[in-house]
């Protein structure tokens, strides 16, 4: 992150990422009216937790804030720099009728894996942090991962596209795992 508001979110923290059932998980999450420092160190952070999970997206909602804003950066090779894009009030404008298959997880849903069928190619309209307006075509993981988090903007998960026997036995297994959390 470079430019004007270096300064600001520099001091980033880890924050506790929710587990899956929880009941905020599943809320549409509001528009964001106006871009404030505090929102801006919302998504330094964010993106400071994405990376410590070690994840390649997350959302607001998952961090307990019910607003439109998400971090990804799908770059995995060694060596290459990374590409944090953080996304405020992000759409999908366009998509592919080509469809992908790709292998899901969720850090809200930690080791829970499903293959989850999504347009191949989308085209993504969001605010930056500093107020401007862009516009990506993005495919692959990329794709898959932007359509991802903007679901969960909407109170969907990646389970939500399972059968229902599937989604109810990783909902046990998560459930059986918070139990085990809250007892230390």
């Amino acid at each position: 992150m470079q430019g004007a508001h270096a300064q600001t979110i520099s001091a980033r923290m880890k924050r506790p990422i929710l587990l899956h059932p929880d009941p905020r998980l599943k809320r549409v999450a509001a528009a964001v009216p106006d871009l404030s420092d505090e929102r801006r160190l919302l998504a330094a952070d964010m993106l400071e937790t994405m990376y410590d999970a070690p994840g390649i997206g997350l959302a607001a909602p998952q961090v307990g804030v019910l607003e439109r804003l998400i971090v990804i950066d799908c770059v995995k090779e060694e060596g290459t720099a990374p590409r944090p894009l953080v996304m405020f009030n992000p759409e999908i404008v366009a998509a592919s009728d080509v469809m992908s298959v790709y292998e899901e997880g969720c850090l809200s849903i930690p080791d829970q894996y499903a293959d989850v069928t999504r347009p191949s190619e989308v085209t993504v309209r969001w605010i930056d942090l500093d107020g401007n307006e862009h516009s990506e075509d993005m495919d692959g993981l990329w794709a898959t991962c932007v359509q991802h988090e903007i679901d969960h903007l909407e109170g969907k998960l990646f389970i939500d596209y399972l059968g229902p026997m599937k989604r109810q036995l990783i909902t046990r297994r998560m459930v059986k795992m918070k139990r085990e959390l809250a007892r230390g």
